[in-house]
């Protein structure tokens, strides 16, 4: 290992470390003045030194932890073809699918709203390179996997790996593939419970949407949010939906935010207008709706929409290969997916596959970001060595691994409890005898928004260390660093913000009168006796002990902030959430540490997460009256302090 030289007090002898390379020192300098009068040398004028770029290396064959995360627990019999499947992907983004994904950067989507003749277009025009990545995530069955179920309860784990691999380089098409399952799921759930004879309508799409074929392929938007609304549809809802006399609808309203606007269907919330006019207000007045977004019948000669007026594309931080418009529904022809008044509860599927989908991205855009400054560290020499031999650029990478670990396992066991769910159908039921089984199914409904909110919030902060890293190239647009951070701010926004999200948390326990929490606490119980009758070293001995404590000190937290009253746990939602994701980390990497091929990477990501962070957040700031009356008014002074409203 280089050491890295002593800092001088003075400048001077700092100024004596720079040499003239020995190329110049038997070379007659010619010297020459510039616009000022100023003498330039030669060294002066030019340098022939270059960086070595960092290099994308195929993403799977880099990622030891995805690796030993499917050969520890993939069924040997299924193991041995995914990863060859995913090296093949691996291989495929490395040489053919990132640059296409850099392009659709670089080749924004845009709108032309009217002809030359004045006619309504309303034409969004893709890049071919975004029309690829449709073609790619059809052949690669990025969706199909998911429902052919071929490797049974492992299916989602095994689509979710792949979509892990190929989000980073997709250029965003990765929006579309998760509303796209969020709405194959929909439907699958639609088409299973319903007692009346299947939608034609929906069995087409259905076969479209999990089709491997290119010129089958569909995706779909989920269009909700509305000038009103966000995450708010109960309230924020206005759109609304009139009976015709075939048994179909229309829609009338504005869509504020249709991300993929060049889908091929649609899922909506509206409000049905009955025979006198009335329309239902709330969350029990919203029906969802199923739409193609262009017309079969080519009714609008000029557009061929159905009856769509994209108003605007959005100019946004990020996200910029991704078409997100503004939608007037004009007549749209659309229609109705299950029983009326019954939309909020029919697009909870949907969200949790969405919000599933987000986390997975977010993850693997941490993987992405470690694998590059991995890279760069062996390659860019500051101070007499290279960055791979300064112990603390070395300890920073490390501390960004260990993020990236945990985001890594945090959603491949999300996928797991999905996958596990949908291949025993008795998970779904809302009431089971089996504990075992009960478990896993309350545990999915806890841990999706706490996965989605939290690596959502890792991803900006790892991503961001990772183009510091960098020093001024990762400031520079044209190395394409900046994109991954800028893209990377919309996971803690779409399909929840951190804050919408906790509370949804706290919902979720709600609803279930609080099993879901009794199912965590079970699972990390039984899980870290596991650990601790596989583990032999001290070190780890003491991570198990401190996830223990922490679990402990959430369980005290819950009983102290419900005697303090209803508002404790509402404001404290965010560090509650926090605490479950972090210890449900804890167990994870504990486990990977534990397994019989275990490596020194995988011991030493586990002491550090448990050892260097407080595993339970909620607790240390109800110990620091964090959420006390006199507390919060604080906080609003300080927060609005001279504020004139």
């Amino acid at each position: 290992m280089i050491r890295l030289q002593k800092l001088t007090k003075s400048s001077n002898q700092a100024l004596k470390l720079v040499t003239v390379p020995q190329r110049y020192k038997s070379q007659k300098i010619e010297e020459q003045t510039d616009l000022s009068g100023s003498h330039i040398t030669p060294q002066q004028k030019v340098s022939d030194f270059t960086q070595q770029k960092p290099v994308s290396h195929n993403p799977y064959s880099h990622d030891p932890l995805l690796q030993s995360y499917l050969r520890r627990n993939l069924p040997s019999e299924y193991l041995e073809a995914v990863d060859s499947d995913l090296k093949s992907l691996g291989e495929r983004v490395r040489t053919e699918i990132d640059a296409s994904g850099r392009r659709c950067e670089v080749n924004p989507p845009t709108l032309t709203q009217f002809d030359a003749w004045g006619n309504r277009i309303d034409h969004v025009e893709t890049c071919d390179d975004w029309k690829k990545m449709k073609y790619v995530s059809a052949q690669e069955g990025v969706i199909a996997i998911g429902y052919e179920r071929n490797y049974a309860e492992w299916s989602r784990v095994v689509q979710m790996a792949k979509l892990f691999v190929f989000a980073p380089s997709s250029g965003l098409y990765s929006c579309p593939l998760a509303m796209t399952d969020g709405a194959a799921k929909l439907i699958e759930n639609v088409l299973r419970d319903s007692d009346q004879v299947k939608s034609p309508f929906l069995v087409a799409a259905y076969q479209n949407l999990i089709s491997r074929n290119p010129g089958e392929f569909w995706t779909s938007g989920q269009w909700m949010t509305e000038k009103e609304g966000g995450s708010d549809v109960a309230n924020g809802t206005a759109t609304v939906a009139h009976l015709q006399p075939d048994g179909s609808y229309k829609l009338f309203g504005y869509k504020w935010f249709t991300s993929a606007t060049d889908t091929d269907i649609a899922f909506t919330l509206a409000r049905i207008v009955d025979d006198n006019g009335n329309i239902p207000p709330g969350s029990k007045g919203l029906s969802l709706f199923y739409l193609e977004t262009r017309d079969p019948l080519n009714r609008d000669e000029h557009s061929g929409l159905n009856g769509l007026q994209v108003q605007r594309l959005k100019s946004k931080l990020g996200t910029r290969q991704l078409p997100t418009g503004e939608l007037v529904l004009d007549a749209t022809r659309a229609s109705l997916v299950g029983k009326a008044s019954q939309g909020v509860k029919l697009i909870s599927n949907m969200l949790t596959i969405t919000r599933i989908h987000t986390a997975v991205a977010q993850a693997s855009n941490m993987r992405r970001i470690m694998q590059l400054t991995r890279d760069y560290a062996t390659k860019r020499t500051v101070f007499g060595a290279k960055l791979c031999d300064h112990k603390l650029h070395v300890h920073t990478l490390a501390r960004m691994e260990v993020e990236t670990r945990a985001a890594s396992l945090l959603v491949l066991d999300t996928c797991r409890l999905l996958g596990l769910t949908e291949h025993n159908p008795l998970l779904t039921d809302d009431v089971h005898d089996d504990d075992v089984f009960a478990d896993e199914r309350n545990l999915l409904r806890i841990l999706t928004p706490v996965c989605k909110l939290y690596t959502a919030k890792q991803s900006i902060s790892v991503i961001s260390e990772g183009l510091e890293s960098f020093g001024g190239a990762g400031y520079l647009e044209d190395t394409d660093l900046p994109r991954i951070l800028r893209d990377a701010q919309v996971g803690a926004i779409w399909e929840g913000t951190t804050n919408v999200l906790s509370l949804d948390t706290l919902r979720s326990i709600a609803k279930s009168r609080g099993e879901v929490l009794n199912s965590f606490f079970r699972s990390v119980n039984n899980r870290l006796s596991i650990v601790s009758e596989n583990c032999n070293l001290r070190d780890l001995k003491q991570s198990i002990t401190k996830t223990h404590i922490a679990t402990g000190d959430l369980r005290a937290f819950i009983s102290q902030s419900v005697a303090m009253g209803q508002d404790v746990m509402f404001v404290a939602s965010r560090d509650f959430s926090y605490s479950l994701a972090r210890i449900y980390c804890s167990v994870l990497l504990l486990e990977q540490a534990t397994w019989s091929d275990a490596t020194t990477a995988d011991i030493h990501a586990a002491i550090t997460w448990c050892t260097f962070q407080d595993l339970c957040p909620a607790a240390t700031s109800l110990r620091a009256s964090a959420y006390t009356d006199l507390a919060l008014a604080r906080d609003a002074e300080l927060v609005f302090e001279n504020f004139d409203d």
